[in-house]
């Protein structure tokens, strides 16, 4: 019994021995190290947050330890937020953290470019731990840019807002359709004159931007525009979107020297959202829209790059585009119904459905572009022409009275790029001195009419890739959206000069050698 009592009180003094050494935490910032020395929080626009980073902080001691101050060295006034333990704020004492262990802190800032140092626009402050003169330091780092910021107005309580509306038409029953944004104005309260937009400072855009009926929206050379999510910009009835971008310089890797383009693209700007499809909506031509004249612009990441419903009913181009690149959509990069259009030097690459989708009829003529698709799934497509629309189960017909494509190329990951599809009386079209993608490994088309390449006039002078080891016009890196041709490339020397188009998209002559294609191969 004796011996059992002994035991028994061994046993407690270990265990609570062992629960002392467990629990007790010495107050100490010990032999701290961090998975950043500086931790760089991406760019944002002026007073709107940042995305949520993270610093991994490790114990490297063998106690238990009590962190007496785990702080921001602007204290309360710093515009960085922290989280550490699952508790907002920006400090806090006796931080515990056990022996050989760690814990994450995560950072998030939401500042005022007046906060920022004037020369460079950085924003920075640093985590102190420990206090006193003995305490370690993370540094923090970020990019503030001021920014025009255009967004619906709200009205009503918290708990009950409500969003400005702007109006698109009405439907079949003579009701209004509206979506949530607002019109652009000459004479803004805030913005001044909303339709000239400058390269003086980023746009920012949230709800859509409507062009209102009988104006124009002129965008300077160098405009940066920024889409929130579910937003973009709509040309209305009798509008016109002016987007007068230049070339750009760049250096032997492509990379941006000067930069004159105008981009419009999401508002998420860390690295790992620069190439993330939809993001944002779509540039939407209402019907009626015209005069529309687009140089040198990018679109990036959006649903659809642009929605062009219909026409002006002239024979007038409703949109005139040149030197234009679109990547990244995750339905069409150009969708257009009964659409109007004329396009030199245009690139679409990535979009989840088709790169260019000529539907419903209507006119089209493009010179010297790339339609590339390189979409991680086995349907997409380069180009849908089609000559018709679906009203429940009625096809109605619908006149393609033009659809010219001349020094072009249709290549994608998929075996088909191209997707036509006839129903009524009136189809024409016609490729000349093109590059196209067409492995029927099926023979699914072999009795096609609408693909006899050999015997069929509508194709003249076209180069055809029947397998994907023949023909290919040997892109430069697809998946980064680079498609400039290189050597071995099917499309060199193969185009018939267009005096129209003498330059391609980068500035580069076609008057020695004409590639088809956007680019021109450069040894």
């Amino acid at each position: 019994m004796r011996q059992f009592k002994l035991l028994l009180g061994l046993i407690t003094i270990f265990s609570f021995t062992s629960c002392r050494n467990e629990l007790d935490f010495e107050s100490s910032i010990g032999d701290l190290s961090f998975s950043k020395e500086t931790v760089y929080l991406d760019t944002v626009f002026t007073n709107i947050g940042s995305s949520t980073y993270t610093l991994k902080v490790y114990n490297n001691s063998n106690k238990n330890i009590s962190i007496p101050s785990v702080r921001l060295g602007k204290g309360q006034a710093s515009n960085y937020q922290l989280m550490v333990d699952g508790v907002a704020g920006k400090e806090f004492e006796n931080v515990e953290l056990l022996a050989k262990d760690s814990m994450f802190v995560f950072i998030s800032v939401n500042s005022d470019v007046a906060d920022a140092n004037p020369t460079d626009f950085l924003y920075t402050d640093e985590i102190q731990f420990g206090n006193g003169g003995n305490f370690q330091k993370v540094n923090l780092v970020t990019l503030i840019q001021d920014a025009v910021f255009i967004y619906p107005e709200r009205t009503g309580s918290p708990n009950n807002f409500t969003y400005e509306q702007i109006q698109l038409g009405v439907d079949g029953n003579g009701d209004p359709i509206k979506i949530t944004g607002t019109n652009l104005s000459h004479t803004d309260v805030v913005n001044g004159d909303e339709l000239h937009w400058t390269n003086t400072k980023p746009y920012v855009v949230y709800g859509y931007a409507k062009i209102p009926e009988n104006e124009d929206l002129i965008i300077d050379q160098g405009t940066k525009v920024h889409f929130h999510a579910n937003s973009g910009l709509i040309v209305a009835d009798d509008a016109s979107l002016v987007v007068n971008g230049d070339l750009s310089t760049y250096d032997t890797d492509g990379n941006v020297l000067v930069d004159n383009e105008v981009v419009f693209e999401g508002d998420r700007l860390e690295p790992n959202y620069a190439e993330v499809p939809g993001q944002w909506g779509t540039v939407w031509f209402l019907p009626g829209s015209n005069g529309n004249n687009i140089k040198n612009l990018t679109i990036k990441n959006a649903t659809v790059g642009m929605l062009v419903s219909g026409n002006d009913g002239t024979p007038t181009p409703t949109i005139d585009m040149t030197n234009t690149q679109i990547y990244n959509c995750t339905n069409v990069g150009i969708l257009a119904r009964t659409g109007n259009l004329t396009g030199k030097n245009v690139v679409i690459n990535n979009c989840g459905q088709a790169s260019l989708a000529c539907t419903e009829g209507g006119s089209y003529d493009f010179t010297h572009c790339t339609f590339a698709n390189y979409w991680s799934s086995p349907n997409q497509t380069c180009l849908v022409l089609n000559d018709f629309y679906k009203d429940g189960s009625l096809v109605v017909p619908v006149s393609l009275t033009k659809a010219d494509f001349k020094n072009c190329i249709f290549y994608g990951s998929s075996n088909i790029s191209i997707d036509l599809e006839k129903k009524g009386t009136t189809f024409e079209y016609q490729f000349n001195n093109c590059l196209i993608k067409f492995v029927d490994f099926n023979n699914q088309f072999i009795n096609g009419e609408l693909y006899s390449f050999t015997s069929n006039p509508n194709y003249s002078n076209c180069i055809l890739s029947l397998s994907s080891n023949t023909n290919s016009p040997k892109f430069k890196n697809s998946s980064k959206n680079k498609l400039n041709i290189l050597l071995g490339s099917a499309a060199i020397g193969m185009g018939i000069f267009d005096p129209l188009v003498p330059d391609d998209i980068l500035g580069n002559s076609r008057a020695t050698s004409c590639d088809i294609g956007a680019y021109q191969y450069l040894p």
